[in-house]
């Protein structure tokens, strides 16, 4: 699969939380080539505020793989991930980050307190950001808006 092949996954799982009425954001875990566990927002099913895709998707990983180090893996969300969510990515060690829309209320990468970038951050991973931003930053529009 291709990186936007990946990210289709991803979009996949954000619009599926967008219908279940959690807030519309995808994740993907892939490894050698291969989605191995995908997730979208569970917070209010859950009911749990720590149940975001990205740490959904990584949990998972780590259980499928037998191993809280992820490395080697690559992770693909539709949005900009949280502070919470980037700590995670960076524990587990995570290769690269593929993320879609810009966050900038909220977002801990290229936006607020830019994560990675603080020397107290053990790994950073490779960072791309914008893929497929315009769908991922329509699907959050349209998401709260039918909700104001």
């Amino acid at each position: 699969m291709t990186k936007p092949d990946f990210m289709e996954i991803a979009f996949a799982e954000a619009e599926a939380a967008a219908k279940a009425g959690e807030v519309p954001v995808g994740c993907v875990v892939v490894r050698d080539g291969q989605a191995i566990t995908q997730a979208g927002n569970r917070t209010l099913r859950d009911r749990d505020p720590t149940a975001h895709a990205e740490l959904l998707a990584l949990r998972a990983a780590a259980k499928k793989l037998g191993d809280e180090r992820l490395t080697g893996c690559d992770l693909y969300v539709t949005l900009e991930p949280c502070t919470m969510c980037a700590a995670a990515i960076s524990f587990a060690r995570v290769r690269r980050l593929y993320y879609g829309a810009l966050d900038e209320k909220g977002g801990a990468v290229d936006s607020g307190v830019r994560f990675f970038a603080q020397p107290t951050c053990h790994h950073k991973p490779e960072v791309y950001g914008g893929i497929g931003d315009a769908r991922a930053a329509k699907l959050l529009k349209d998401f709260f808006a039918a909700r104001r």
